[in-house]
C-alpha cells in the first residue's frame, strides 16, 4: 500500500515526432524499471505498425518506482499518449486518469499545431503542466526562442523549462525530480466505497478482456465482485496488477493508483471506456462524469480483392473492432466490388492503420473505396436522414437540401509558405477566421468543409510547405451547401464504387478529370466503351474508349470491293451486338488509381 502523497500520475503530451516515446524509454531506463538487456527503443509502442511508422497509436501505461533525492520512495504512473490528430480521443481519455502532464516541445522546431491541441486538452482536464524542451543535442536547437514561443502561444510560464535530450539521456534526472516536486499528488478516500474509472480495455486470447482502471476512491481487491455502472453487469475480479511494462500481479489497488483487472469478461463491447466500476454491494451511487463517445468522422468501404476471402475479412474486422472502440463497421454490397464492409474511422491515418493491419496481420488484400463523410439530408417531407455512402443518395426530387460537416482547422506554417497554404485553403472552399504570428511562424485558422479535407488535403499541405506545416482540426457544425452526387457510368452502367459527393461548382472539373483518368486505366475491349460522368440524368463529361479491331479483310486478295464491304458490315453488326451484351472488366488497379485523383 502506497501513501497517496507518494504517488504521481502523469501523461506525456506533444506533437508528432517531438520525442514522447523516447522520453518515456529514458524514464523507464533511468529508474531501472526494465533491465538494460531487455530495453528496446519505443518500449511502450507494442504494435508492429507503431514501430514501423514511428508513431504511437494506443496510449500505453507503465508504473515506475523512483527514489527521489530527498530519500523518499515514489510511485510514478506514466501514460504515453499519441501525438497524431486522429488519435486525439486516446489523449483525452488518458488525461482524465492523471493529474499532471509533461509538455514535450522539440527545441529545434518549436510549438506545433498538435502541441496546442493536446496542451489545451490537458488544461481542460485541470492539469499541472511541466514544460520540457527536448532534442537539445541537435545543432539547430534554440531553447530561449522556443521557451519564449511556449509563453507567447500557449501562455504557460516556461522560464524554468527543463532542457532534455531524450536520445542521450541528458536532463532525465531533473525531469524525474520535477515530476515528484512540481506535479500534484492524487486525492482519494481509502475508506469510501469503491469508485474506479475504466480508462481502456483490450482483448487478450488467454485472459479475456483486460481492463485498465484508475482508482478514485476505495480499494479494489482480488476476489471482489464489481459492477459496471453503465450496463449494470457484475463480474468477479480474478487478478489485479500493474504494468512495469510487463504485467505484474499484486493483491490490491488503492486510491490514486492505476492498474489492470481481469474478470473473465468475454467481449470488449461490455466494457465502456469512461465507465465507473464499483462494488456490487455498498457501491457508490454517483458515477464519474465519463467521456463523450468517439464519433467516426470518415467512412469508406473495405472490400476483399478476392471475393472468396469475405468471411476472413469479416473475422479480421470483428477482431480489430474488439480492441478499438472508435472503429465501427456494417456490411454492404456493391455491384462492382461484391460483398464488403462500410467502416467508420476517426480520420485518414486511422483508416490507413486499420487497412494496413488487416492486410498484414490477416493477409487479406483489400480495395478501399473513396473516403466520404456523413451528410445530413433534409427531405421535402421534413424528415432528416444521415448519408454515409454517396451510392445511397435518394432521388433529388425528394430532397430539400443537404448539409455537410465543417471543421475548424489550425495550421502553423513558416512565413515563406503562407501564401501557398492560404491558396490551398481557398481552393478547398475554406473561410479564413484568423491569422496571427508567433515569431517567424504564421498561425492560420480556417473554417473548412470536412469532405475536402479527408481526401488528400494533408498530403497537399505537406507538399506545398515542404513538410514544415502542422495541422490540427476538430468538428464544429453542419452547414447547408450546394452539393451534388457525381456518378460515373462505364458502358452506360453506373459504377457505384466511384460515385462521390462534390460541390456543384467543382463537379464538372472533377468529373472531367475522373473520366480522362479512367480512359487511361480501363483496357480496350472488342467494342467501343463510353465513359461518362453525370449529375442525376445530365452527363457533364464523356470520353470514348475506342475498340480493338480485327482486320477481317486480310484474306481477300484483289477481287470485288463488295466482298470487303460485306465482311466489314458483318463485323460492324457483331460489334454493335457485342456492345449491347458485352461486359466491361474494370481492373482493380483502375479503382485504386481513379480514387487517388488529385495526385
Amino acid at each position: 500500500m502506497t501513501d497517496l502523497s507518494h504517488i504521481r500520475n502523469f501523461s506525456i503530451v506533444a506533437h508528432i515526432d517531438h520525442g514522447k516515446s523516447t522520453l518515456a524509454d529514458r524514464l523507464i531506463q533511468e529508474t531501472g524499471t526494465v533491465k538494460d538487456r531487455d530495453m528496446q527503443a519505443q518500449m511502450l509502442d507494442t504494435m508492429d505498425i507503431e514501430r514501423e511508422r514511428g508513431i504511437t497509436i494506443k496510449a500505453n501505461t507503465v508504473r515506475i518506482d523512483y527514489t527521489a533525492d530527498n530519500g523518499e520512495a515514489y510511485v510514478l504512473n506514466l501514460i504515453d499518449t499519441p501525438g497524431h490528430v486522429d488519435f486525439a480521443y486516446e489523449v483525452s481519455r488518458s488525461m482524465r486518469a492523471v493529474e499532471g502532464s509533461l509538455l514535450v516541445v522539440d527545441s529545434s522546431q518549436g510549438v506545433e499545431a498538435q502541441t496546442l491541441a493536446n496542451v489545451y486538452q490537458a488544461i481542460d482536464a485541470g492539469h499541472e503542466i511541466v514544460p520540457i524542451l527536448n532534442k537539445i543535442d541537435l545543432p539547430a536547437s534554440d531553447c530561449d526562442r522556443v521557451a519564449e514561443q511556449i509563453e507567447d502561444v500557449i501562455g504557460i510560464d516556461a522560464t524554468g523549462a527543463i532542457q532534455v535530450s531524450a536520445k542521450t539521456g541528458q536532463g532525465i534526472h531533473e525531469t524525474l525530480e520535477a515530476i515528484v516536486n512540481d506535479l500534484p499528488a492524487p486525492t482519494g478516500e481509502r475508506d469510501a466505497p469503491l469508485k474506479a474509472m475504466l480508462v481502456d480495455s483490450w482483448y487478450d486470447a488467454y485472459l479475456g478482456v483486460i481492463v485498465l482502471v484508475r482508482i478514485m476512491d476505495g480499494v479494489l481487491r482480488k476476489g471482489d465482485r464489481v459492477r459496471m455502472m453503465s450496463n449494470d453487469s457484475t463480474h468477479l475480479v480474478e487478478r489485479i496488477g500493474v504494468f512495469r511494462p510487463e504485467m505484474d500481479k499484486i493483491d490490491e489497488l488503492g486510491p490514486g493508483e492505476i492498474g489492470f483487472l481481469t474478470a473473465s469478461i468475454k467481449q470488449v463491447r461490455d466494457t465502456k471506456v469512461g465507465d465507473t466500476i464499483t462494488n456490487e454491494k455498498n457501491g457508490t451511487t454517483e458515477p464519474l462524469p465519463g467521456f463523450a463517445p468517439s464519433q467516426p468522422v470518415v467512412f469508406c468501404g473495405l472490400f476483399p480483392v478476392d471475393s472468396a476471402e469475405f468471411e476472413d475479412l469479416r473475422e479480421a474486422i470483428s477482431k480489430l473492432a474488439l480492441n478499438d472502440a472508435s472503429f465501427s463497421y456494417e456490411m454492404e454490397t456493391s455491384a462492382a466490388l461484391g460483398f464488403g464492409f462500410r467502416c467508420g474511422f476517426l480520420g485518414l491515418l486511422h483508416l490507413e492503420v486499420i487497412r494496413d493491419r488487416i492486410e498484414r496481420e490477416y493477409n487479406i488484400e483489400l480495395i478501399t473505396t473513396a473516403p466520404s463523410v456523413i451528410y445530413h439530408i433534409h427531405m421535402r417531407n421534413g424528415t432528416v436522414t444521415d448519408l454515409h455512402n454517396p451510392a445511397d443518395m435518394p432521388d433529388m426530387t425528394h430532397v430539400d437540401h443537404l448539409e455537410e460537416p465543417r471543421i475548424k482547422a489550425t495550421i502553423l506554417v513558416p512565413d515563406e509558405y503562407l501564401g501557398d497554404v492560404l491558396k490551398l485553403c481557398q481552393e478547398r472552399r475554406g473561410i479564413q477566421m484568423d491569422l496571427t504570428y508567433a515569431g517567424t511562424r504564421a498561425m492560420a485558422v480556417y473554417d473548412l468543409p470536412l469532405n475536402e479535407v479527408v481526401f488528400d488535403f494533408y498530403d497537399r499541405l505537406k507538399s506545398v510547405t515542404k513538410g514544415y506545416a502542422s495541422f490540427d482540426y476538430h468538428l464544429t457544425d453542419y452547414r447547408q451547401d450546394n452539393l451534388v452526387k457525381l456518378s460515373i457510368l462505364v458502358n452506360e452502367e453506373p459504377v457505384d464504387a466511384l460515385s462521390m459527393m462534390v460541390h456543384r461548382d467543382r463537379a464538372e472539373a472533377r468529373g472531367r478529370a475522373m473520366v480522362e483518368k479512367l480512359k487511361e486505366l480501363i483496357p480496350r475491349h472488342m467494342f467501343k466503351i463510353p465513359i461518362q460522368a453525370a449529375i442525376g440524368g445530365k452527363v457533364i463529361a464523356r470520353e470514348t474508349l475506342s475498340a480493338m479491331r480485327k482486320d477481317v479483310t486480310a484474306k481477300c486478295y484483289g477481287g470485288d470491293m463488295t466482298r470487303k464491304k460485306k465482311l466489314l458490315e458483318k463485323q460492324k453488326k457483331g460489334k454493335k451486338k457485342m456492345r449491347q451484351f458485352g461486359k466491361v472488366d474494370i481492373p482493380q488497379e483502375a479503382f485504386i488509381s481513379a480514387l487517388k485523383l488529385d495526385g
